[in-house]
């Protein structure tokens, strides 16, 4: 892989990663409730979701899942399905203060299960393994061996994802001092539902040719 193909790749996929979405704003959501040292059991189980994914196409995983009848809208249906979930979750929780006390941080949900909270939403999402199935390619070069260029972009992206997690995950730290009314708290569980039910229905009309 040439250096210039390689920084194309990465200056696509910083932009990519910092735009909006079901795992970043899952990250944004738990660092509010949770706080952020808890909320990095969830940024662990989206970023192993999106490794496996990413592996998973570069091994040629993503042009037989997509090959075989059915199995691409199954993907689908439970990703849909989960985010609008959360999405009924989030809009239902109550509006309860948060203690953004750094030694008091709420401790309903155990490190595992915030992590498998993280991997389902990272892995219940069919657009990456799409993206990765058309994007990754064009920054691969066919003259050199393959396996260590896919695993460059593999590690590219992961490096880029985990960063932005981060800000992410700060600025739900930061936010959550702005939440300790009921009232706002609940505004914000409110529009959160809102935006993982619009996640929903746009992955609802995914489609692969």
């Amino acid at each position: 892989m040439t250096l210039h193909n390689w920084w194309l790749f990465t200056g696509a996929v910083f932009l990519l990663c910092g735009t909006p979405g079901p795992n970043m704003l899952h990250i944004l959501s738990r660092s509010v409730e949770m706080g952020l040292k808890r909320s990095v059991a969830a940024m662990a189980g989206c970023l192993l979701a999106l490794v496996l994914v990413l592996t998973a196409s570069a091994a040629g995983v993503t042009t037989l899942l997509l090959a075989v009848p059915g199995a691409f809208d199954v993907l689908r249906y439970a990703g849909v399905a989960y985010l609008i979930y959360l999405g009924i979750k989030a809009w239902r929780s109550n509006g309860a203060p948060i203690d953004v006390a750094e030694g008091e941080l709420p401790r309903t949900l155990s490190l595992r299960a915030l992590f498998r909270g993280g991997f389902a939403i990272g892995i219940s999402n069919p657009k990456l393994i799409l993206f990765a199935a058309a994007f990754f390619p064009q920054f691969v070069d066919p003259a050199f061996p393959k396996p260590p260029q896919f695993a460059l972009l593999v590690v590219t992206f992961a490096v880029l994802e985990s960063f932005w997690y981060g800000v992410y995950a700060l600025g739900g730290r930061s936010l959550a001092g702005y939440l300790e009314r009921p009232a706002v708290k609940r505004l914000f569980n409110r529009a959160t539902g809102v935006i993982f039910i619009g996640f929903g229905l746009a992955l609802l009309r995914t489609r692969h040719s």
